[in-house]
């Protein structure tokens, strides 16, 4: 039984050292990664089974390094391996950061040119073996997937169906992307609509519920994010009416002061309670990954069967914990570790 499943397209991110821009560097660090692994990550360090559904590039040293990653991770991964083609055929995405310093804010290119996780086709998984005998409690569906292409739209949709069938909870984050949705409009609302109908868990910004399920939400951006808590509760409550299958409803809160410091907060309502952290300060590193660590330590959480006080809660410290690395994702060493940040606690362990 694999307590998460996520279908996903890894590929590789590069940064360059001592938070430098790209421009003016010529020592990079290269990572593996995904927004979805990044979420699934939490779980994974932690102790539970994961299952990673993706498509490789046959032959490639740079689909032989994801492995080697996912491994590390203690992620268990199934796709199939896709040729090349010849030069010009398919490879890995790959995402070129600037985590940005100070007053410098990040960058952040996406190349994503012949992506092999585009071809991410329903036909290739025994979706009955993975959810009937294998097992999973939690799939987590992202929106970046769903909208990749439309074989990644089918794929995504096949597996919220499969999954209502067999009793697997769905989590879906929204994760709208302007240029995947261009053209597509009509067709991407008709999907997220359907997917959203049958998940149990949505995640979601303003932008994201206004613009995937047309739901009205406040303003983005602006200061004193605080201030703009009842909005935010106002627009869940909207998204609640209009997809009631779901019983948790979860958002971030974020206002940049500067690129290394933020005030991180979250919204949940949980059945017909909320919980809410107020913005807290919190120093960032690199702030890549820091919405997915959120999602992935609420879905530990809850995986655990823990109070809903604390899903929030351990999202919230999960997501701040993700800031710190220089990886895209948090490498949480155990549950203490995340709690003491929740606890402001960053006295030395000995």
């Amino acid at each position: 039984m694999y307590s998460l499943l996520i279908p996903t397209s890894m590929g590789l991110r590069i940064t360059p050292a001592n938070g430098q821009p790209v421009h003016s560097s010529n020592n990079f660090i290269m990572q593996a990664t995904s927004a979805e692994s990044n979420v699934a990550s939490i779980s994974s360090y932690l102790g539970l089974p994961v299952k990673v559904l993706t498509t490789f590039v046959k032959g490639s040293p740079m689909s032989h390094f994801i492995k080697d990653n996912l491994l590390s991770r203690r992620m268990h991964f199934e796709g199939p391996e896709v040729e090349q083609g010849d030069p010009w055929g398919y490879r890995h995405q790959i995402n070129i950061a600037d985590s940005g310093s100070g007053s410098r804010g990040p960058r952040v290119w996406n190349d994503r040119a012949g992506e092999v996780g585009r071809t991410l086709n329903v036909k290739d998984f025994d979706l009955n073996r993975i959810f009937g005998k294998e097992g999973v409690q939690i799939v987590h569906l992202s929106g970046l997937i769903g909208a990749l292409s439309p074989e990644t739209s089918e794929f995504c949709l096949e597996i919220a169906r499969v999954a209502k069938k067999y009793g697997t909870r769905i989590s879906f984050d929204l994760n709208y992307r302007a240029s995947f949705w261009k053209g597509r409009e009509k067709e991407l609302c008709e999907i997220f609509a359907e997917i959203a109908s049958v998940s149990d868990i949505l995640v979601g910004n303003e932008e994201d519920f206004q613009l995937c399920l047309g739901i009205k939400g406040p303003e983005a951006g602006g200061k004193d994010i605080a201030a703009k808590i009842d909005s935010f509760k106002e627009m869940i409550t909207r998204v609640k009416e209009a997809y009631p299958n779901a019983s948790v409803f979860a958002t971030t809160l974020r206002e940049v002061i500067n690129t290394n410091s933020h005030m991180w907060g979250a919204i949940m309502a949980a059945g017909s309670d909320w919980e809410v952290v107020e913005p807290r300060q919190i120093t960032v590193l690199d702030r890549i990954g820091g919405g997915d660590g959120f999602v992935g330590g609420m879905l530990y959480a809850i995986l655990k069967g823990w109070e809903p006080e604390k899903w929030i809660q351990f999202g919230w410290a999960s997501g701040a914990l993700a800031t710190t690395f220089l990886t895209d994702y948090a490498q949480p060493a155990d549950e203490e570790q995340v709690w003491s940040l929740w606890a402001g606690n960053a006295r030395v362990k000995r």
